[in-house]
């Protein structure tokens, strides 16, 4: 037994490590892909070393703050989703508004995703809009896609009515004064088809 035991605590100091160096954050069949077994996993998740952040994902307890939890749910279980309007707002640093959900762009026509966990609030995106304005960024290991500060602050004013008009006239002060580029704004901005809104905003930030 106290043989065993040596076994699994080596299995699992060795199970961590691999979590680490992949970021902290895995899908179970990437866990499974990378030689860790299944038992392993599961005492690991029964101590508590590592969280259940949603079905089939895991993480090691002590990395993400709440918030990059909850991008990193989405990024992982929703993989054509873009992290968008408050959601990206609030990852560039240009709003004082809190998101409680995780605001998802995809593809007009796609079905909404059905998730117990993160909380998502979905919006359809037309082909352009969709596919503009994407990044990549790695938070904690992981790979999201985020549109950039520019489109975001477009598609603020795009889906003013469902946001909120305030939202949309911080955000574009705030990129503005984070050194955004206005030809950028106005570049997303036909895209979106809201350039006649957006102009007289603008021109009206020195």
């Amino acid at each position: 037994m106290q043989v065993l035991s040596i076994m699994e605590n080596i299995a699992a100091k060795k199970a961590i490590k691999i979590l680490q160096s992949h970021g902290g954050a895995l899908r179970t069949s990437d866990i499974l892909g990378l030689g860790i077994h299944p038992r392993t996993l599961y005492e690991l998740r029964d101590s508590g070393r590592i969280t259940q952040i949603t079905r089939g994902v895991y993480q090691l307890s002590d990395e993400p703050t709440a918030e990059n939890i909850e991008l990193i749910a989405a990024a992982m279980r929703v993989p054509d989703g873009v992290i968008c309007l408050i959601s990206a707002l609030s990852f560039h640093r240009i709003t004082n508004e809190v998101p409680h959900e995780v605001y998802l762009a995809i593809p007009k026509g796609r079905q909404k995703p059905k998730l117990n966990y993160p909380p998502l609030r979905v919006f359809r995106f037309e082909p352009e809009a969709y596919s503009s304005g994407v990044e990549q960024h790695a938070i904690e290991g992981t790979r999201i896609k985020v549109y950039s500060m520019e489109k975001t602050v477009a598609d603020c004013f795009k889906f003013r009515n469902r946001i909120g008009l305030d939202v949309a006239l911080e955000a574009i002060r705030l990129c503005i004064r984070n050194k955004g580029s206005r030809k950028k704004i106005l570049e997303f901005a036909r895209i979106c088809r809201v350039e006649r809104v957006i102009r007289p905003y603008l021109e009206a930030i020195q």
